[in-house]
């Protein structure tokens, strides 16, 4: 089987199940092609006491046939037996094939859980009924449920108020690879990329194990790029609409939030979404909120100073930024779309953006790169109230040691310059900043560059650490 790349935390807590003198129900879920199903065939080594993967967009009577082949494949004897016309049937035919296994413990994974519960189909009840009654009063049962609808999984299963309620032992929601896992997963695969290069592919394609398959390693990241986006066949020119739609019911709306904060680069307050959306100020925009936040394709901001009102929405996952600042609006006659737009303004904008996104997702690892890991922080980010003024901070780290770092993130491909222009925006802005938080703390201005700053007088007077793009891979 193919090596499994990093997910470390995720085997650990697989295998400590296996090793329990306990029953557990884990939940695994996580946004589409991040490899939620890879993780659990590796930690169980395919070895199941039942598998079965829910079937898209068929009925309950074709779920149940798919259910009764599955069966068979485990236990010979149910060829002998009438299919179910139940899920309550189909769970009493499981229990009756786990009770004759002499495994010393017996993994149960139901695969894309969601599409099992058809309407009015019971799949639920059974379900609960499964666990409830049986699974849970045994000591050798590990029931795995799987499912890429993350808001079904959230709502309907993890935070059930029905039978199921506080059942599930353990949740692992899959994040997509660090750049540290992206790139051990191309050094695997002897690629010759550079971190310059992965970058790139990540601001693009984020750490998705399934879009990172679909790159040719004989190939530059931007031919790449060029390929996977912007040809007529490319995988990732026809992936959003399926994204989103295999996600969410209604995904229009879901959709409509994101469209909204892929345009505006500092994000946007809850109000202001619902302005540009024109989404409706209810607990049904919350919920599509929580949704897509727990799916890792947006970020709630805490305002520095945990003024709630002022807490920024961020669209944070590469590949739907990607896909509607570029690829939304190509067409596919323009052969080279992107390796003709090397160093066009509309791609400096875009890779501004998408890198802060990329250092937002390794806050940890600019920590390190601080040596603060072992200082109590908090993080969050600022803006101005006063809106002519226009000063934000995406970053603030506020440091028990009475130390607020101010991170700005710069994307460039030679060392970047601290201009007169730009140093003196930059001394507005920590003025602004000290103005109206009224901190008393010492303010440290930290750059987090590709290439690092080019030497100059500003560089040297204003900024007290500055980092390259290496730290990201710690």
């Amino acid at each position: 089987m193919q090596q499994i790349i990093g997910r470390k935390r995720e085997l650990a807590i697989l295998s400590d199940l296996k090793a329990g003198n306990a029953s557990a129900f884990v939940a695994v879920y996580g946004r589409r092609r991040v490899g939620k199903t890879f993780l659990i065939r590796k930690a169980f080594d395919n070895k199941f006491a039942f598998h079965l993967t829910g079937m898209a967009n068929v009925n309950m009577a074709q779920q149940l046939a798919n259910f009764a082949t599955a069966l068979r494949k485990y236990d010979t004897s149910a060829e002998l037996q009438p299919q179910a016309e139940t899920w309550q049937e189909a769970f009493e035919q499981l229990i009756n094939w786990l009770e004759k296994s002499t495994d010393e413990k017996k993994v149960v994974f139901l695969d894309e859980l969601p599409w099992l519960d058809t309407a009015q189909s019971g799949f639920i009840p059974a379900l609960e009924h499964f666990w409830n009654s049986w699974a849970s009063a045994r000591t050798d049962i590990i029931l795995v449920v799987c499912g890429s609808a993350a808001a079904w999984m959230i709502n309907t299963l993890i935070n059930s108020r029905g039978g199921l309620h506080n059942r599930v032992t353990h949740r692992i929601r899959l994040q997509p690879f660090t750049l540290q896992e992206c790139e051990e997963y191309f050094k695997a695969r002897s690629a010759g990329f550079d971190r310059y290069q992965l970058v790139l592919l990540y601001m693009v394609m984020g750490g998705i194990p399934f879009y990172l398959d679909q790159v040719n390693t004989s190939l530059s990241a931007d031919q790449n790029i060029d390929r996977l986006c912007f040809t007529a066949d490319g995988l990732l020119r026809g992936e959003f609409d399926n994204l989103y739609h295999s996600l969410f019911q209604k995904a229009e709306r879901h959709i409509s939030i994101i469209e909204a904060l892929s345009k505006k680069a500092r994000g946007l307050t809850r109000d202001e979404l619902l302005e540009v959306s024109g989404m409706p100020n209810g607990g049904g925009t919350t919920r599509i909120l929580k949704e897509l936040e727990e799916s890792h394709f947006i970020r709630k901001y805490v305002s520095y100073g945990n003024k709630e009102k002022l807490s920024l929405y961020q669209l944070s996952d590469p590949y739907s930024l990607f896909y509607l600042r570029w690829i939304k609006s190509s067409s596919t006659l323009d052969e080279n779309n992107w390796m003709n737009q090397l160093d066009s303004p509309q791609k400096r904008a875009w890779t501004g953006y998408a890198f802060e996104q990329v250092c937002l997702e390794h806050i940890g690892q600019i920590k390190k790169a601080l040596g603060i890991t072992g200082i109590q922080t908090t993080t969050s980010s600022w803006v101005s109230r006063d809106k002519e003024q226009g000063a934000q901070v995406d970053l603030v780290i506020d440091r028990r040691d009475r130390v607020i770092n101010l991170c700005e993130m710069k994307f460039s491909i030679h060392p970047f310059t601290i201009t007169k222009a730009y140093a003196a925006e930059l001394a507005e802005k920590i003025r602004v900043f000290k103005e109206q938080t009224k901190t008393t703390k010492a303010i440290y201005l930290t750059m987090i560059t590709t290439f690092g700053l080019a030497s100059n007088a500003y560089a040297s007077s204003m900024v007290k650490n500055s980092f390259e793009l290496d730290i990201l891979f710690d």
